[in-house]
């Protein structure tokens, strides 16, 4: 006849002796005691644990302890499924033998494996990183493949938001009183500005230069195309009289104080 509390006190004793930093004895009646394992340092540091809690039942080791994972660290919840599930096997094949220091055993090398398994996805994830990253890379280097269909999109939508902001502009100005015309449209509203060009050499200082009278004529004659022309009339041809201007004061700043007067001459 099988004496199961000798057995379970010698089994006891070896556990402490094997164990005695983490393993404490919670009651005797029933007997019932804890072991903190701990796996192995990882690559970086990391660790795994798990407190078990066992509890000897009268018949033990015929019939198997009973078993809880009592407090863990670092162990998702598959992982202590997964614990579960070994003890529970581990106990099966050893039923009839003392299996505590089996459990803990099998238990310390299923934390090993769970680091590895933490390290192998950690490295996983960054091999993944790294790889999205150059795809981002390669993405934004090649750029997006310009077709008819995505081009008359873009030009759509872009013509779209540049005529928004024309629009928001102008009623800014007319809401501010500022409304701007752009060249053309100054000379197709002020006619004043046909012969504004012809009225300041009038005034020159320097208009019996015959120089100055050239240019004077070939305003007048400007002004008059302009008057009888349509093409001129859309303001291009009275862009001109701003080059006669500008022509006329650069040889006169250049060249008259030289010549004095090229009309001295002729006289």
């Amino acid at each position: 006849m099988t004496d199961y509390a000798e057995e379970q006190r010698n089994e006891l004793e070896a556990i402490e002796s094997i164990y005695p930093d983490s393993f404490t004895v919670l009651s005797d009646e029933p007997t019932s005691f804890t072991i903190t394992v701990t796996s192995d340092a990882g690559e970086n540091g990391e660790i795994v644990e798990a407190t078990l809690k066992f509890t000897y039942v009268e018949k033990y080791p015929d019939e198997p302890p009973q078993w809880e994972i009592f407090s863990q660290e670092n162990l998702e919840d598959t992982d202590v499924e997964d614990i579960l599930a070994l003890l529970l096997q581990q106990a099966e094949e050893n039923l009839g033998m003392v299996m505590i220091f089996t459990l803990v055993t099998a238990v310390q090398d299923k934390l090993n494996e769970i680091v590895d398994m933490m390290k192998n996805r950690r490295e996983e994830e960054k091999r993944q990183k790294e790889a999205e990253a150059e795809e981002a890379e390669k993405v934004l280097f090649h750029g997006t493949v310009v077709t008819i269909e995505n081009f008359l999109t873009w030009k759509a939508k872009f013509e779209l938001e540049m005529a928004e902001l024309r629009s928001k502009k102008q009623k800014e100005e007319e809401q501010g009183g500022k409304l701007k015309l752009t060249g053309k449209q100054l000379f197709e509203t002020d006619h004043n500005l046909d012969t504004s060009d012809i009225q300041f050499l009038e005034e020159s200082e320097c208009l019996n230069c015959c120089f100055c009278k050239a240019v004077t004529q070939y305003c007048y004659y400007i002004s008059w195309i302009s008057q009888k022309s349509s093409f001129v009339q859309s303001g291009s041809v009275r862009y001109w009289f701003v080059f006669t201007h500008c022509l006329q004061t650069y040889i006169h700043a250049h060249t008259h104080k030289q010549v004095q007067c090229l009309n001295h001459l002729i006289d």
